[in-house]
Order: structure tokens, then sequence, then C-alpha cells
């Protein structure tokens, strides 16, 4: 029997079906499937396509793990510290990465400020499907990169970008955007499904072939999820967001996924006339704090990747005029603010069933993490109490739903943080306390909400 040249493929999950049907079996979306041609003698992602071409590639055999030669593929920086910071240590031969974010974000100027700085040193050539050869070269002048070594290419058919690829040799391969490269062996059009996976398993397929790193940007729904098929973030091998519009200055670029290290990593870049421009010391940035003292704003120590960094959490509790008072977290998990207020209650004394409460991470910061418990409690207690707190005060710990409050990594790192930013108290939980004393803060340790409440 002939095989089937047409599959149905989910755009949330990746599953394939035989044929078209209102809801994917694997996640049970609904209207999610899209129509895909499979791969047969004109699919530009086989491999005698490959081979035709000359991309073959030798296989290496069956070898024991302790005989692996690492030191044959070793990791480059990409010049730029956060960017390192965040791809686990540099750039590896034959990864891909792909990276997304809103409009306006500054994802081609990342990328163009790299691959001119890494031109100098390796072969690079930046393929735009977005813009056109003048606009780039404007955006470059106009950022004060060098132009002479840095190779650019217009181009949105796949097959003309590898065969580009295939002469020139180069080591490093941006493609902006996945979203607008096409191939002419699949009928939909550009964005579609079937033109995003296969176009970017054509691509990924050479560079893994020819140990080419390859940069792919990718477009963002309105939710702020990655646009296109769900699969493309399985075949590639690192994922990174950069967070942050035109109403912000700064930007966090924050990893997703990595196959060559830590997902938990940030990096801060400041946008400026000249570009993005690193954030060598961030907690800096999200401290700008006014002179006078304010009830309900506070300062906690979270931790990011392989760094402490310290933000400002504020909060306004105020009567409500609903029966329903008002939760609102912003740059927190709402459902969490629910739990620690009924753990205050419980534990604490302090009845806010009547209050509407807002909280706020200043910055745009997006905790995760539970150090932030203590902090926040002791912020709605300042607001609610209309009683500031001490600007050299600086608070972390996680509170758990009998009142206790737990410690957390890195305790120590924490406090030496605070240190260096004038900080001379701290409350943190009692098994975070230093074992000897360090030099310029008084440390505080509770283990219990009652306790931290005494304590201010």
């Amino acid at each position: 029997m002939a095989k089937n040249k047409i599959a149905f493929v989910c755009t949330e999950c990746g599953a394939d079906h035989g044929q078209w049907q209102g809801q994917c079996a694997a996640c049970k979306a609904w209207n999610t499937l899209s129509q895909i041609s499979l791969g047969g003698s004109g699919s530009p992602a086989t491999k005698a396509d490959f081979r035709k071409q000359g991309y073959t590639g030798q296989s290496t055999g069956v070898q024991a793990l302790a005989d692996i030669d690492l030191a044959t593929v070793p990791r480059f920086s990409t010049t730029v510290g956060e960017l390192d910071r965040v791809l686990g240590g540099g750039l590896v031969p034959g990864s891909v990465v792909l990276i997304g974010g809103n409009p306006g974000a500054g994802k081609s100027t990342l990328l163009l400020q790299v691959m001119c700085l890494l031109a100098r040193s390796k072969q690079a050539l930046y393929v735009t499907g977005e813009e056109s050869l003048q606009q780039v070269g404007m955006r470059a002048q106009r950022l004060g990169l060098p132009l002479d070594d840095l190779q650019i290419l217009a181009e949105t058919s796949v097959e003309q970008i590898c065969n580009a690829a295939q002469q020139l040799q180069p080591k490093l391969l941006v493609v902006d955007s996945i979203q607008v490269t096409h191939s002419a062996d699949i009928p939909s059009a550009p964005g579609s499904v079937s033109q995003v996976r296969e176009c970017a398993a054509y691509l990924i397929q050479y560079a893994k072939q020819t140990d080419m790193v390859l940069f792919l940007v990718g477009h963002v729904t309105k939710d702020g999820n990655l646009a296109g098929p769900k699969v493309l973030e399985h075949m590639i091998d690192c994922f990174i967001m950069l967070e942050g519009g035109n109403d912000n200055k700064y930007r966090i670029l924050r990893g997703q996924k990595n196959r060559f290290g830590a997902v938990n990593e940030i990096g801060v870049f400041a946008m400026t006339e000249q570009g993005l421009k690193e954030v060598k010391n961030p907690s800096a940035i999200f401290l700008a704090r006014t002179e006078e003292d304010t009830p309900g704003s506070l300062v906690m120590v979270l931790w990011e990747g392989t760094r402490p960094l310290l933000v400002e959490v504020q909060a306004l509790v105020d009567p409500s005029q609903l029966g329903n008072p008002r939760r609102v977290a912003v740059g927190l998990e709402q459902n969490r603010l629910a739990m620690l207020l009924a753990v205050l209650h419980r534990h604490g004394g302090l009845y806010m069933a009547d209050q509407d409460v807002f909280v706020n991470v200043v910055g745009g910061v997006k905790v995760s993490e539970t150090s932030a418990d203590l902090a926040l409690l002791l912020a709605i207690v300042s607001s609610f109490k209309d009683r500031a707190l001490p600007q050299d005060l600086v608070v972390f710990g996680e509170v758990g739903l009998a009142g206790e409050i737990r410690p957390v990594p890195g305790g120590q790192e924490r406090i030496r943080e605070a240190v260096k930013h004038g900080f001379t108290r701290a409350i943190v939980p009692k098994a975070n306390l230093p074992k000897s004393k360090i030099a310029g803060i008084e440390a505080i340790g509770v283990s219990k909400i009652s306790q931290a409440l005494d304590s201010i």
C-alpha cells in the first residue's frame, strides 16, 4: 500500500492523527489539528535529500559513555556575559537555540549584537526574513557595531538558506524568524503548523550534521507563549524568552529549556541607544526606593539560578466596599497569596476577610519560589497597621500551613548579598542563621509567624 502523504498535527502537543477530528486524542484540546504534509521523495527533512546536497553525517557507532571525548565540542562565549549565564556557560557547537519574546523586546537587536561581535573570530551568517538588508544595516550602524565581518542574507526559502550556508560554511547562523520561512514542498502558507515544523526540522538537521550553532527567532502569542506547534520546543536544545516591552527600560532573559545547563538562570539587560547593555548588578535596579519610610514596602532576597537577587515587594491593604474582597497579585501567585492570608489569620491573629489586598513585585519580576512568603506577609501587616518597616531591613523565608517558618536554600549567600547593598538587619528562618556572625548585619532567626510579628 502507498504511504499516506497527509497527517493532522495538534498545535498544542504535537500528536499526529491519520484524519481530522474536532478533539486531539492526546491532550484533549479542541480545534487544534492542522494538516501537514508527511515526508516523501520531495520532503525537505528527509535524509536522502540531505545526502543529495552533500550534508551527510558520519555514524560514530556504539560507544561506552565514559569513552566519549567531550573536549572535541568545547563551549565558546557569546561575548555577552548575561547571555552566557542563561545558556549555561556559552554556546555548544551543533546546538539549536530558540529565542522568543514580545514584539519590540529586543530579540533581533540582541542577536545582531552577538553576531557582529562573534563574526570577528568565526564565520557567521545572519538571515533576515522580516526586514530588508538596509534596515538591518541601519540598525547595526546606529548601535555602533562592527560591520565588516558579518555576512547577511534576506531570504525566506529554507532551501535557499541551507544552500547559502553550505557555500559559506558558517559556524553560527541566525534565522529571523522561523515563522516567515517556508519550503516549496509544503503547500500551506508560511507560519502554518506544517511550514514551521518542517522548516525547523530542515534547519536543525543541517545544524546537527555540520556542528553549526543555530539561532531561531520565534514569535509569541497574545498570551505570551511561543507561537506555532508545541513540538518545536521539543526539537530544539535551548529555549530562552526575552521579557519586557516598550514601556520598560529593562529586559529579563529567562531560560525555559536548556539541555546544556540550568533552566532557572536569568540575565538582565537595559535597553539603551547603543542596544542592549548588560546589568552586572541587577539588585540595584530593583531597589530604587523612596527616601522616606512607606508602609507596606519591604525588600526580600530571591534566588535566581546561581545568584541572589534583592527585590522590593509592596502591599496595599484597604477596607473593601464589596461583599467579596479583592485579592490581586502582580508578579506573585494569586492562590499562594490567599493561602498566606489564611495562615496569617489562623496563626497571626489578624483578620483581613473584609479587606482588599493588593501586592506587587517592583520591576516586573515574576517570583516563583517560596522564599518570598515571609516578606510578603510582613509587608501586608505593615500596610494593614499603617506602620512603615525600617529601610535597612531585609527578609526571606518560607511559610508553612502550620505557621512555621521553613529554611530556604542559600541562606548565608542571601545574607551576604544584603550586606553588600547596605542592609543592617535581616529576619530569616532560624535554620538559616549563619554559624558565625556576618559583619555588618544583625540576623534575627524566627521559627513561627508569631515570632516574626514580634520582631517587627
